[in-house]
Parts: C-alpha cells; structure tokens; sequence
C-alpha cells in the first residue's frame, strides 16, 4: 500500500474509487470537476490559473490557517471545472504551512486532476515532486513551463519522450506569452471528461 493510500485511510478519506472522487455535486445535480493547481513557488502557477479562470476568482484563507488560496471556474473544452491555485509546495511530505495546506486540498478535495507546473530550467530539482503525485495514484498533468528561458541557457527538454516514461501527459509551455495553453486545455478537457 501506497504512503499516499495510507494517509487517506488514515484520515478516513476513502479511496479515489468514492463516487464524489474529484467533483463537487452543484444544485440541479450537476457535477463541477475540479482541477488543482500545484508546484514550487515562482514556476507560473498564477499565469496558467489566472489564463485559465479570467475574471471569476475568489481568494480566501485556508480554513484554520493565514495561507491564502485562489479558488476560479473555467470552461474547459464544454465542462464547467472548478480550478485551485494552490500555496508553493516541494513535495507531499511538508515542512511549511503552506505545503500543509497545499497537500490538505489535494487530500480533502479530490481533484479529478492535478496539474503540476513545473519550471522548464529547474526540471531535474522538480520532478520528484512529479513521481510523488503520480505514486499517489493522482491523475497528473505536467506543464513544463517557461520553455524560453530554458531554451535560452541550451536546455532541450523532448516532452513527448518524458510524457512516454512518466505515463502522463506533459505539455510544453510559456504562460507569460501563451504558448502551450490551448493544448493545456485540451488535456485537461481529455482529463476531467474520463
């Protein structure tokens, strides 16, 4: 049994096979999936969260804590989703209060996805984070973002070979120019409509 499997048991949270798994039933029966937004400070979370979200954002405290988080809807690819900017996290195990909020949400709400924004020039420090999610039996998407900084120092970074050996989709993005963002959504689109 996975650590991650553990820590749901432990919290009794049941396993990700529970029937609300990853939406939030909304009045007339309707379901809002929901899309969480994680990485380390300072990748381009808020720029891919803010493209995503447009206007409709709420900020608001974590209950029982001073950590803010950004809570917006989306329209993503015909299917109304709830989207979470969550604080800056470097892996599952916490040492800050925000990573505690940040490995809460992923806990206590249930995402039906996860996507993980990374920072294309800080890969190889960022991706045990990426094998921690996926170890967790999340359903993960990797955005390797600020592929023009990475490329302007000679990184070459091939992401369908790294979406092959991770098993999960990686999408290649800039978010400050919005290169990579349509194709964002579509995954996430693929994603939340499995």
């Amino acid at each position: 049994m996975s650590i991650w499997r553990k820590i749901t048991k432990l919290l009794g949270l049941g396993g990700r096979g529970s029937s609300c798994h990853g939406e939030l039933r909304i009045e007339g029966g309707n379901r809002l999936e929901k899309v969480v937004i994680v990485g380390s400070p300072n990748v381009g979370k808020s720029v891919i969260f803010n493209n995503l979200t447009g206007a409709y954002v709420t900020v608001s405290n974590y209950p029982g804590t001073t950590v803010a988080i950004s809570r917006g809807k989306a329209r993503i690819e015909g299917m109304e989703c709830e989207i979470m900017d969550t604080p800056g996290m470097y892996s599952l195990l916490p040492i800050t209060e925000e990573e505690r909020v940040a490995r809460s949400i992923l806990l206590v709400e249930r995402p039906g996805v996860v996507l993980h924004v990374v920072d294309g020039k800080e890969l190889e420090r960022m991706l045990p984070l990426t094998l921690q999610l996926i170890e967790a039996g999340l359903p993960v998407i990797l955005a390797v973002n600020m592929m023009d900084e990475a490329e302007a120092v000679g990184i070459d970074i091939d992401v369908d070979l790294l979406a092959k050996e991770l098993g999960i989709p990686v999408i290649a993005t800039v978010a400050t120019t919005g290169h990579g963002l349509e194709l964002l959504r579509r995954k996430l689109g693929e994603r939340v409509s499995s």
